[in-house]
């Protein structure tokens, strides 16, 4: 028996109820396979830890999850704490501290699921987006002098490293290198950012010599927003910089239907620590509590993290399930279905079983 080590994030607003729906599939998949099993440990960090003790999570938090195999993660973000205080006190000390500099995320039309690319269907759209996630503009660099005053001056500082930029783009080249495409777009803004995105530039092609059966090109993020939109088909493995790719996974998310389908894997491609792999919708605090979170998000999440924990056969069966679902037209309102989060589970899990017999 293959066990795996989980530790269980829910956090804040729809967080906890996608992460429940993604922990019965998973115990599904557990009882179809019978060849692994899942030690989950619950942590309850998140906004309201926060209003009781000060902090997202405990100052050894970190600690405390070094030794699991991966990371099940919800979402942050309240309405009464500010956002700064719940994306910097948890997600991002777990992603910088245990250098998951790999934000993998893949994105296709699912069966079933309207896409607002008009004309556009399952085949279409199939992508993933690699995103830089250890630096940046999100290195949290930079500072405020003269607060209040009307000389008051706030500054952002991006940083980007010849050791961060090259490993994440050996990565991205390796996976377009795995894809059947083999095709890479590397985003940029180097017309306007000219020393950090230059560099970028010169990296990409610096790397691509070693990956001669890649075939590659170079987008501007603002022309690269036309292109996902009117010509889809057009691209494959796509990789920018943190904010950059941040921005445009959303919008891809959209275009697929819903950013409630939409997952990602927050990865360290050496395996030195745990990954974490979280839906991308966020909170979503204007639906908390009313049953309509659509769980698919997270289900493909899961899928990713069990292809990562080696579980290749399982990731396949909750893939296929969860396109059978889809097809079948049971979906939440976001996607517009009538169904409820626990009945999209419900019948994910019910054609899991379905499979086995």
């Amino acid at each position: 028996m293959r066990i795996h080590k989980i530790a269980s994030i829910p956090a804040d607003g729809i967080g906890p109820e996608v992460i429940d729906a993604g922990l019965q599939v998973l115990d599904a998949l557990e009882q179809r396979d019978g060849g692994f099993a899942l030690e989950v440990e619950h942590f309850d960090w998140g906004s309201d830890y926060y209003k009781v003790h000060g902090e997202m999570m405990p100052a050894d938090g970190l600690d405390r999850i070094k030794g699991k195999d991966a990371i099940f993660f919800g979402a942050v973000g309240a309405p009464d704490v500010p956002d700064h205080v719940t994306l910097w006190g948890l997600r991002l000390p777990i992603c910088q501290g245990f250098d998951q500099y790999a934000n993998v995320r893949p994105t296709r039309i699912l069966p079933g699921i309207p896409s607002p690319l008009a004309g556009k269907g399952p085949g279409n759209l199939d992508w993933v987006i690699i995103r830089e996630n250890s630096e940046g503009e999100y290195s949290g660099a930079g500072g405020r002098v003269h607060r209040g005053l009307p000389e008051e001056v706030a500054t952002e500082v991006s940083i980007f490293t010849r050791t961060g930029v090259t490993r994440i783009m050996r990565f991205a080249f390796a996976m377009a290198q795995s894809r059947t495409r083999k095709l890479l777009t590397v985003v940029t803004k180097s017309n306007a950012q000219r020393h950090g995105m230059v560099m970028w530039d010169e990296i990409a092609e610096d790397v691509a010599a070693d990956f001669p059966d890649v075939t590659w090109d170079k987008m501007l993020v603002d022309a690269m927003t036309v292109r996902m939109t009117l010509h889809p088909e057009s691209l494959d493995t796509i990789v920018a910089t943190n904010l950059h790719a941040d921005v445009l996974s959303d919008l891809a998310g959209a275009l697929a239907g819903s950013i409630g389908v939409a997952p990602t894997a927050n990865i360290d491609p050496e395996r030195r620590n745990p990954s974490m792999f979280e839906p991308i919708h966020g909170s979503a605090f204007d639906i908390t509590g009313k049953g309509i979170a659509n769980p698919v998000a997270t289900f493909w999440t899961a899928c990713q993290m069990l292809e990562h924990l080696g579980e290749a056969s399982a990731a396949d069966s909750l893939m296929k399930a969860i396109e059978g679902v889809c097809a079948a037209g049971i979906s939440t309102p976001d996607v517009g279905g009538s169904a409820t989060t626990q009945e999209v589970t419900e019948a994910v899990v019910e054609a899991i079983r379905a499979a086995n017999e």
